[in-house]
């Protein structure tokens, strides 16, 4: 079975035979397939009225077990993104009822977000839609191949999920 991305090998191998193009046939399939898995994603989540970033602040409180709640440094250390940003999303999520800001108890300085029962319900409802549209584009492989692509993406993935800063 052919694809785009053996089309886009074959004509650099014509026109640039001078060049090693090998990792473009493991690479530009990962890029193409990221397209279309943030595709399914967004579908999912609009499904429940959510945008991505709305998912990942309220699914990094979900994971964290009752009482569902973190620290805003925490949450940073989660979603990758800055400080400022990430005041931004907690005000804005604060303001649609899906999380609520608290005192932290073991700091008089500090504050804990907390999922509200709104904000639980709509990150396990968009987390189903997701699962859904997820397995859809996985339906192709058997369980044993999703399990081998799995340690091989993980096998590529480990190196920068374990560097520091």
């Amino acid at each position: 079975m052919e694809d785009e991305v053996d089309r886009l090998v074959a004509a650099w191998r014509r026109e640039r035979p001078d060049l090693d193009v090998e990792p473009l046939e493991v690479l530009s399939r990962v890029s193409r397939l990221a397209r279309h898995l943030d595709r399914a994603r967004r579908i999912a989540f609009s499904e429940h009225g959510l945008e991505p970033w709305e998912f990942d602040v309220l699914t990094s409180l979900r994971r964290a077990g009752a009482p569902y709640q973190l620290s805003p440094g925490q949450l940073l250390t989660q979603t990758l993104v800055t400080s400022g940003t990430m005041t931004n999303r907690i005000d804005r999520l604060t303001k649609k009822g899906l999380v609520e800001r608290l005192p932290d108890p073991n700091d008089r300085r500090g504050v804990l977000v907390r999922l509200t029962p709104e904000g639980r319900d709509r990150a396990d409802q968009a987390l189903a839609g997701l699962l859904a549209q997820e397995r859809a584009i996985l339906a192709q492989l058997s369980p044993d191949r999703r399990s081998d692509l799995a340690a091989l993406l993980r096998q590529l993935t480990a190196p920068f999920d374990n560097v520091p800063g």
